[in-house]
């Protein structure tokens, strides 16, 4: 398929020093390499929080970014066994955008690399009407896996299993654009 798709790469941490840099510093040179995408960022340090959730303007960002988008790139860290506050506001900023696209997770911690704050996501995105893809690129002990600059200490297992999740959420994003053309998806159960 040669159409473009755009995709949101979603950094779903906004704490000060977080380990999302080092993980999206390696991820967003790899995704340039796919040359038929178009990504747009949506990182939750560059947004204004209240108490309730995205102010008025990071919120209307977030969903003109979320509406643009053909699929969904999530970095996630897995804090005390669930995933980031930040990563909820952004995903709660907005209903509609969200439906019948799919979703794709790079996650990082320690042990279990991030999988226990995927396997939450999941549940909230089927809420959403988004599909989630089964491959996930995790990094146990992430801080372990870069070097000092940022590197991957075994670059051809991450790209492998990153060209994987790509080839699926491609797929993926594909039929789902071509269902949504044909029919809206608000329009099948009306």
């Amino acid at each position: 398929m040669t159409t473009r798709l755009t995709i949101a790469l979603i950094y779903g941490s906004g704490r000060e020093g977080r380990f999302a840099d080092t993980v999206a510093g390696w991820l967003e040179p790899e995704l340039a390499g796919f040359s038929h995408y178009d990504i747009v960022r949506i990182d939750a340090a560059e947004l204004a929080f209240t108490p309730g959730g995205l102010d008025e303007a990071s919120a209307a960002l977030v969903e003109s970014r979320i509406s643009q988008a053909d699929a969904f790139l999530i970095v996630t860290p897995e804090y005390n066994h669930a995933y980031p506050a930040a990563l909820k506001a952004i995903i709660d900023s907005c209903f509609r955008p969200w439906h019948a696209k799919p979703v794709a997770f790079v996650s990082y911690g320690g042990i279990s690399g991030g999988l226990r704050a995927v396997e939450q996501l999941r549940l909230v995105f089927a809420e959403l009407h988004a599909v989630t893809i089964r491959e996930t690129v995790s990094l146990a002990h992430a801080w372990t896996q870069f070097d000092p600059a940022g590197n991957p200490f075994r670059p051809g297992i991450l790209n492998g299993q990153l060209a994987m999740l790509m080839s699926r959420l491609a797929w993926w994003a594909h039929a789902l654009k071509t269902a949504r053309i044909a029919t809206r998806y608000d329009e099948v159960a009306a």
